[in-house]
C-alpha cells in the first residue's frame, strides 16, 4: 500500500511538470527532478510507516542530501538553457504538434516508473527495519555513501569549473578526480546507490536490492557512461587517447603510454 501511496504521489507531480513544459516547450525540466523525486518518494516511506528507528532516520538524511544536491545542480545547469539535444531530436523525430502529448507518456510516465523502480531499495529500508540497531552491513553502507557522494560531488564540481574557463573548450578534462577514471560522477553516483542496496540487506529487504543494480546498470550501460562515451568518443579530439590511459569507471591510476 505505502509503495502505491508514493507511486501515486510521483505521478501527481510528473503531470504537473507535464503540464509545466507544455508552453515551456521544453521537457528538460524533468532531468533537475530526477533527485528530488527521490527524496519525495523516500520522504513518503518514512512518513507512512508507524515506526522511526535508527537506520530510517540515517537513510531520509542520506537521501534527502543527495537528492537535493543534484537537482540543484541540475537545475543551474539547464537553466536557461535550450531543451536538451535528445528531446530536440525526439521532437523532430515524433513531430513538433503531437510530441507535447507523447512526451507524456516518453519522458514523464518512463522518469517517474524509474523513480518508483529504482527506489525499492528505499521502500525495504522503511518497510523491514525492525529496531534501532544498526549492524556491520550499515557501517559499510555509510562508508560507500560517503565515498560515491564525495567523488560525484566533487567531479560534478571540478566539471562545472572546468568548463567556465573558455580556455578549456574542446579540450578533456584530465585532472583531479578525472585523472583516476573518465565518469567519477557516474561512478560515484552508482556507488551511493550501491550503499542504499546495503542498507535494504541490513534492514532485511533483499529482493528490493534489484532497484539498486537496475540504477547501476542504467547509469553504466544506458543513460550514463556508455551514452556519454559515445559521443565523446565522436566529438572530442585526444579523447580515444584519454581512453587509452584512463579507466572509464572504476577509480584507478591511469596507464603510461
Amino acid at each position: 500500500m505505502n509503495f502505491l501511496l508514493a507511486a501515486s504521489l510521483i505521478l501527481f507531480l510528473m503531470v504537473i511538470l507535464w503540464l509545466i513544459s507544455i508552453p515551456l516547450k521544453n521537457v528538460s525540466i524533468v532531468d533537475a527532478f530526477w533527485g528530488t523525486g527521490f527524496v519525495v518518494v523516500n520522504v513518503a516511506y518514512f512518513m507512512l510507516e508507524t515506526h522511526m528507528y535508527t537506520r530510517n532516520l540515517v537513510v531520509l538524511c542520506l537521501v534527502s542530501v543527495w537528492g537535493i544536491r543534484l537537482s540543484a545542480y541540475l537545475f543551474k545547469r539547464n537553466y536557461g538553457k535550450p531543451e536538451d539535444f535528445r528531446y530536440q531530436e525526439f521532437r523532430r523525430h515524433y513531430g513538433a504538434e503531437r510530441y507535447w502529448w507523447f512526451s507524456f507518456f516518453q519522458v514523464f510516465v518512463l522518469q517517474g516508473t524509474l523513480i518508483m523502480l529504482v527506489s525499492l531499495p528505499l521502500f525495504g529500508i522503511h518497510h523491514e527495519t525492525v529496531s534501532n540497531e544498526l549492524n556491520a552491513i550499515d557501517y559499510i553502507a555509510l562508508l560507500c555513501w560517503c565515498v560515491g557522494f564525495l567523488f560525484e560531488a566533487i567531479g560534478d564540481y571540478q566539471l562545472t569549473k572546468f568548463k567556465k574557463n573558455p580556455d578549456n573548450k574542446g579540450t578533456i578534462l584530465k585532472t583531479g578526480l578525472w585523472r583516476y577514471t573518465r565518469h567519477p560522477n557516474y561512478f560515484g553516483d552508482a556507488t551511493v546507490w550501491l550503499s542504499f542496496g546495503l542498507f535494504s540487506i541490513a534492514s532485511g529487504g533483499y529482493w528490493q536490492i534489484v532497484g539498486a543494480l537496475a540504477m547501476i546498470y542504467l547509469i553504466v550501460n544506458i543513460s550514463g557512461v556508455a551514452m556519454l562515451e559515445k559521443s565523446l568518443k565522436k566529438t572530442k579530439p585526444g579523447y580515444k587517447e584519454y581512453v587509452a590511459s584512463t579507466n572509464a569507471f572504476i577509480p584507478w591510476f591511469p596507464k603510461k603510454l
